[in-house]
């Protein structure tokens, strides 16, 4: 399993996405309400008076943020190619992520604020203040980028002792080392990030005053892409402490089991019919996090039913884990 260049390739698409959406987004917003808008739009807001001081033309106000926009898209990627290889820090790793998460949801919002603050006035010096949308959006911003850097600083972490061998392995005690494998299923992926694009333009237009939305309208789409995401990915990670399995792009949550509380564990095929579906099944089998049929690692409990998650390089896992197990008997 090539899980850097699988994650690799994921990031690339995430951010071309993202890029588009808020590209679209800032340059529609005005023309979108433009038959409700001035001819030219307040675009600054005094610090001392708390009103208008500044305008744009129509034109200027939808394309001049696009135009930021752009080149600060172009300027992160430059540099995160020409940083790439550089460091192995997890915290640098994830800036151009944050970076671009942070900033598009800040420019989107001032958007969105301007838009609303001018919204059926005939002259731009009648515009309302945008003072607590401005503070809500440096908020949003600043949990956005700091999602995206935890997000984006996961990456497959380096083994203390790298532990080769099959279901007989022999670890001795008191070594160090760990396993990671980790799987995501695409679709659950995509399902998730649309849903999320449909909420956050739903929030946005009602933002923005456009037209009126219902939050019961929004919080499907809001409820379907957290759940989505939940389940679209998930990492099995074994140490000397046991096993940990942590879903969803922040890894979280995570379920954990002690060495001492896992009885036996083994590498078994299965499918979705047999545990009845995809994402987090319960069933006769107990439980299987289920995101594509084949090999999954299946510990059993000394307490509780079964738990399955399906992973690579599941029989390696099993060996750890039951070498851990033959430890406590001798």
């Amino acid at each position: 399993m090539n899980d850097g260049t699988e994650r690799r390739g994921g990031e690339q698409w995430g951010v071309a996405i993202w890029a588009v959406a808020v590209l679209a987004a800032l340059v529609a917003l005005p023309w979108a309400a433009g038959d409700r808008l001035p001819e030219r739009l307040a675009t600054h807001w005094g610090a001392g008076s708390g009103g208008p001081d500044g305008s744009m033309p129509l034109w200027a106000a939808a394309l001049f943020p696009g135009l930021i926009w752009l080149v600060l898209v172009l300027l992160t990627v430059v540099l995160a190619r020409w940083r790439e290889g550089a460091t192995s820090s997890p915290a640098m790793r994830g800036w151009p992520v944050s970076t671009l998460l942070s900033s598009g949801v800040l420019l989107v919002g001032a958007q969105a604020s301007i838009v609303r603050a001018n919204l059926d006035h005939t002259d731009w010096r009648q515009a309302d203040s945008v003072g607590l949308w401005t503070v809500l959006t440096f908020g949003v911003a600043t949990v956005a980028g700091l999602a995206g850097w935890a997000v984006a600083r996961r990456g497959p972490a380096a083994a203390p002792h790298a532990v080769a061998g099959g279901p007989s392995m022999d670890v001795p005690v008191g070594e160090r080392f760990v396993w990671l494998s980790r799987t995501t299923n695409p679709w659950l992926r995509w399902i998730g990030a649309l849903s999320g694009l449909v909420a956050l333009a739903a929030v946005l237009v009602a933002v923005s005053g456009l037209i009126e939305v219902e939050w019961t309208v929004v919080a499907p789409f809001a409820t379907v892409s957290v759940a989505a995401l939940s389940c679209a990915s998930v990492q099995a990670r074994v140490t000397e402490k046991g096993l940990d399995v942590a879903f969803g792009p922040l890894g979280w949550p995570v379920r954990r089991w002690p060495a001492e509380d896992i009885e036996s564990a083994r590498a078994e095929n299965r499918t979705p019919a047999q545990v009845g579906g995809w994402g987090y099944r319960l069933s006769g089998m107990g439980t299987t996090v289920m995101l594509r049929g084949g090999e999954c690692l299946v510990i059993h409990p000394r307490r509780g039913s079964e738990f399955a998650v399906s992973v690579d390089d599941a029989e390696r896992g099993a060996a750890l884990l039951n070498a851990l197990g033959g430890q406590r008997t001798h």
